[in-house]
């Protein structure tokens, strides 16, 4: 789901830098050091399920696990998606620099409006409503995800139109493996380990002196 160099226009770059640039930084104010190794597996997570792209036309699409990062990590799925495609641009090249703003916000945009939606029910979710809240998240932000590069392509020059409308059908069963994946993840979590499902915002140690803001 990488856009790549060249296709946006500066007006969209700039808006996606912009954008990332003010999640990122409200990630970073709520991320206190203690879950630090939340972030970095969640990170890790990311950048391994999204490796393997299947190319459709001026982008490719993968699974992105986006909406398990916004249960996970809340607003902290802004720096951890930021870092997971900083590492794929220099290791292999996918995406580009001047779209990883767009990229991170198509990505990260998505998990936030999940925490928002689902952070509270899941803090006393049983295992079935956990499962059914998995599925929700998982198919509200692959979906998302694909709206807003379609977007991004179709501000960017009517010739994108048929791209964007291709990415948008093409991500259709891409939406059944994520809600069918992040609903296995969510209900394994809440059976072994609950508080992993707890964003940060909700966390005890957020009040400990410790935050990295």
């Amino acid at each position: 789901m990488h856009l790549a160099e060249g296709i946006l226009t500066p007006e969209v770059l700039v808006v996606g830098a912009l954008v990332t640039a003010a999640g990122t930084a409200i990630g970073l104010y709520k991320l206190d050091a203690d879950d630090l190794p939340k972030v970095a597996m969640m990170s890790a997570a990311f950048f391994v399920a999204s490796l393997i792209h299947v190319p459709l036309g001026p982008t490719s699409a993968h699974l992105v696990l986006n909406g398990l990062m916004g249960l996970m990590l809340g607003w902290a799925a802004f720096p951890a998606i930021l870092t997971a495609l900083i590492l794929q641009l220099v290791f292999f090249g996918h995406g580009g620099l001047t779209t990883l703003g767009v990229n991170t916000f198509a990505m990260a945009a998505p998990a936030i409006l999940c925490y928002l939606i689902f952070h509270v029910p899941m803090r006393d979710a049983s295992r079935r409503s956990a499962l059914l809240i998995g599925m929700l998240s998982g198919a509200i932000a692959i979906t998302g995800s694909g709206f807003l590069n379609a977007i991004a392509l179709v501000a960017s020059g009517d010739e994108f139109r048929t791209a964007a409308a291709a990415i948008l059908a093409a991500h259709i069963p891409i939406m059944f493996i994520e809600a069918f994946v992040t609903s296995s993840v969510v209900a394994f979590l809440v059976k072994v380990r609950p508080e992993a499902l707890h964003a940060f915002e909700l966390a005890p140690a957020a009040s400990n002196g410790n935050s990295l803001a």
